[in-house]
This record gives structure tokens, sequence and C-alpha cells, in this order.
């Protein structure tokens, strides 16, 4: 973690931090999670944060992945995840027992409202809603001008007032390494590009530079050359999650987070999903596992239900069901098991019987009549509120291209494509790679409403953190390692469970293999 961006992050908060203090969290293994425990524990009569209120055991202990316990009689192990909640500063209490319905309300779901057939004008107003909202969101923290603003007046600026501080919002077009490695990027904004250069010696800032993405919407500061053709920037600003919830609900309960099924492939867990079957269905000796199973309320999954047709080339020789519709019955009547006191929502993924364009309806109805009555379908991606606590559902097909475009991302550990997506306050903002995507009329990638909890599937490998008060949770797979897996040498983590307690959002990860 940066020093800039330590700094940043307690700026937002409201405290100073000393150059002590800051050597501390920056010098730790995990800084970023110290930073935020330090946040969450600080009193707040304090301006200025010392290297006094840095308390390493208490993040030690507390602050980090904690206890594992095995139940041997029912094959499940329970690993805590942040056992320490950063409480907010402004937070309501949780929601009463009695208005704990089970509700789910559907805040957006492209079902029934895609309204996109391909045409050019359709490309240019998706780019300008996605540039409007994040602009807007950066135009709140820094004083941009419009890049026309630059070459209009490049003629007119006088000597003190061309090196004075000059800021611009863009979308990336173009990044660039020139002979003597330094960065060059290319912003566009609706008034026309312009380049700004981070020099290789300014070693915090050409670290940030390096991580940038084709298509995210930035800010960059900087002092313009003598012929105000190039901007050398000392400052970029990314549109990032703000460092606290001004508002928050909670209500009692827990949710359950799994993705990536793939029922009818031939290396479907069978006997582990027959085990959280009977976890769900209070069905264990282990006292612990009965009184979890009593306060779970929702079930969300996030895509890949079945295995699908097709998908890709010889898929034919991996499957033990070779009709999708076979293989959607038998999901079926799995969940059928489910008990109905249990809100279950399932979105689709790319393996599922919708279009691979993003975003993606909900399963068509044919499909949906598999299923009982009492289940909730919706689209990819789809925002949620359960009873007071927003959940952003993405199968996550964009970690595919965060993984190969920013360095230090990776499929073993997935919440670090999460945590980019968050500072990019968009989950899928790289255009014309792995995934494609349908140009509708509003980027509805675009994170506006701040979620309480993110959730993603897809590379079948599980991850859980929290990043800025928001849960990260990648749910793993129930699908043991393919021959695609194998020659790319991933390896999953199958039959993994998360489950978030939604009183005070602490995360377990219960292990069913």
């Amino acid at each position: 973690m940066l020093k800039n961006d330590v700094v940043t992050e307690f700026v937002e908060a409201g405290y100073q931090i000393s150059p002590d203090a800051l050597e501390m969290i920056t010098s730790h293994k995990m800084p970023e999670k110290l930073a935020r425990y330090v946040l969450s524990v600080v009193d707040e009569s304090i301006l200025v944060i010392d290297a006094e209120h840095i308390d390493i055991d208490g993040f030690e202990k507390n602050g980090r992945y904690t206890r594992s316990v095995n139940d041997g009689d029912f094959g499940v192990s329970i690993a805590s995840v942040d056992s320490q909640t950063p409480m907010s500063r402004n937070m309501k209490l949780p929601l009463s027992s009695e208005s704990c319905k089970n509700h789910v309300d559907i805040l957006f779901d492209i079902t029934d409202r895609s309204t996109c057939v391909g045409e050019y004008m359709e490309f240019v107003q998706y780019f300008r809603d996605r540039y409007s909202r994040l602009s807007e969101i950066i135009r709140s923290r820094i004083n941009a001008r419009p890049i026309e603003s630059l070459r209009r007046n490049s003629s007119g600026f006088g000597r003190n007032e061309r090196y004075e501080e000059v800021s611009i919002i863009g979308m990336v077009s173009d990044l660039k390494t020139t002979t003597n490695g330094h960065r060059l990027i290319e912003l566009e904004d609706p008034t026309g590009s312009f380049s700004a250069l981070v020099r290789v010696n300014d070693k915090e800032l050409f670290e940030q530079a390096s991580r940038l993405i084709l298509d995210e919407v930035i800010g960059i500061g900087g002092v313009l050359t003598n012929d105000s053709k190039l901007l050398i920037a000392n400052k970029i600003t990314f549109p990032e999650l703000p460092n606290s919830v001004s508002c928050r609900n909670w209500t009692k309960g827990k949710a359950v987070f799994i993705s990536d099924i793939h029922i009818g492939s031939s290396t479907f867990l069978e006997d582990a999903w027959e085990r959280f079957i009977d976890f769900l269905n209070g069905k264990s000796d282990n006292e612990k596992l009965s009184e979890m199973s009593r306060d779970i309320r929702y079930l969300l999954v996030a895509g890949d239900v079945v295995d699908g047709i097709g998908i890709f080339p010889g898929q034919e020789n991996e499957l033990s069901i070779k009709d999708v519709y076979e293989q959607y019955r038998v999901a079926g009547k799995y969940f059928s098991q489910i008990p109905e006191n249990i809100q279950v929502v399932i979105s689709p993924g790319n393996h599922d019987a919708v279009r691979q364009a993003e975003p993606q309806p909900k399963l068509p109805e044919r499909i949906r009549s598999f299923f009982p009555d009492h289940i909730t379908f919706v689209g990819n991606p789809a925002l949620l509120n359960l009873e007071g606590v927003k959940v952003l559902m993405y199968h996550g097909r964009s970690i595919d291209d965060m993984v190969a475009a920013v360095p230090g991302v990776s499929y073993q550990n997935p919440t670090t494509a999460m945590v980019e997506m968050m500072r990019r306050r968009h989950i899928s903002p790289i255009y014309g790679s792995r995934v494609s995507i349908a140009p509708e009329k509003n980027d509805h990638f675009v994170i506006e409403q701040v979620p309480d909890i993110v959730h993603c599937g897809h590379v079948h490998t599980v991850g859980a953190e929290r990043y800025r008060n928001v849960v990260l949770i990648n749910s793993g797979t129930w699908q043991a390692q393919t021959e695609f897996q194998k020659r790319v040498n991933l390896i999953p983590n199958p039959a993994r469970v998360p489950v978030v307690d939604l009183s005070d959002f602490k995360t377990s990860i219960l292990k069913f293999n």
C-alpha cells in the first residue's frame, strides 16, 4: 500500500496521520488491513493519529483470519474471517426481529429492460454514461477543467499561471511506455483528449500508473509543459469507495453465498453438495453448526448453476448429463430440498442458458419452471436489498480481464480483483477483452450505490475480505479441478461456503469437502 493511499484514506475518514504512524502502517506486511483496523478502533476525539495509536498486537489478535474449528462428525470445518468489525460512525441499529421476513427487494436487474441492438450510437451513449457518472464522483473531490480548455487556452497562459496545478478527468483511451521508461496516459472526455506523463522516478505515482487499465475513468492533477501540450502528473484520483458508510441498516440472521455449482459436469461434487443441503436442513451433530443453520435466512447463488452445453470445445466429454434442460431439471430437484424458510436468489453466469453478453437477464421461464416457486431469479449483475442490507451480485467474469491487466491480481486471491473493481467503482471496466458487453443506454456496471456486500464467483477460488466497510466475497465452486484448469495450473477451492452474519457482517467459511 502506497503512503499516499494511506494518507488519503485517513484524511477522508477525518484524521491526520503522523510520519511515524504512517511508516508503521506502510512497513507492515498487511498495510491495508492494518489501516482499516486502526480507523475502526481509534477514538473519535483524536485529530492526529500517532504511533501510540497503532495497536499492532490488537490487530494481530483481532483484525485478521482467526480460529479454525473442525467438525469431524459432519465433515465441515469453520474458519472465521475478520472477527474485528470496522464500525462506521453513523450506523443504524439492527432492524427488529418483527421485520425479518426474508424479503428481497430487487433494486436493479436488467431483465425486461434491455433495449440495445448493437448500433454505433449505442456504444457512444454507453461510454458517455460511464464517463458522466464516474466523473461526477471524482469531481466532488477535485476541481477539474474540461480537456478542451487546455488546448483552447494554451497560448493564453501567463508565466505564473502555466506552472499552477491543473486537473482533468477523463477515460483512459491509451497507455504507453516511453523510451525512457515513463508512463504516458491518454485521457479522453466529451470535449477532447490530452496526454499526461508519469515519470519513472516518481515511484509511488508510477506504481499507481502501472495499474491503470483501458476504459476506466480517473482524474489526473499536475503541471503543464511549456508548450501546454503535455501534463506532467503528480496525482491520480480514482472514483474509489468512500472510507466509511454514512448510514447502514443491519438485520438479523445469516446469508449464505455460493456459485459455480456446475450440475451436469462429470466433476460436480455431489457428495459435498448433499452435505451442504443437510447443513441447511439442520442435520448436524455439531451444536455450533446446528445453531448457525437455524439463523440462515438467505442463500444467494452467483451464477453457473449448471455446466451447460457447448460452452467450450470438447465439453461433451466432461459431462455426466448432456442435455441442458435435464441439467436444470436435476438442479431444480436439488434446490427443492432446501428449506422454504430460506429465501434463495439465483442469478446466471456464463455457463447458464442466457445470452453471453453482459448484463444478462434472469433465466428464462421454461428453465425457472423446474425450480420451486419461492425462489427469486435475477439478472447478472443485480443489486438487492435484504431487509436493509445491500448486496451486489455479479458472476465475476471480468475477473479474467483484471488478472490479465492489473499487476498483483490473481485467481488464487480473487478478492484482489474485487478490490480493483471497488477502486474504480465499476465491476467490468475493460471493454473489448474477454467479457462481451451489451451497449445499453446506461452502464449498469457502475457502482453508484455503495453496497454492504459484493458477491462474485466464476474463478472457482474462495476469498473473503473487507474493503472500506464493504464485505467482498468470492464463493468458490462445487466442481473439482477440470482438465482446462489442470492445463493452466489453476487449483480450485471447491465446496467452501462463505456465511455472513447480517447483524455485524462477520464472515465464516464452511468447508464441506
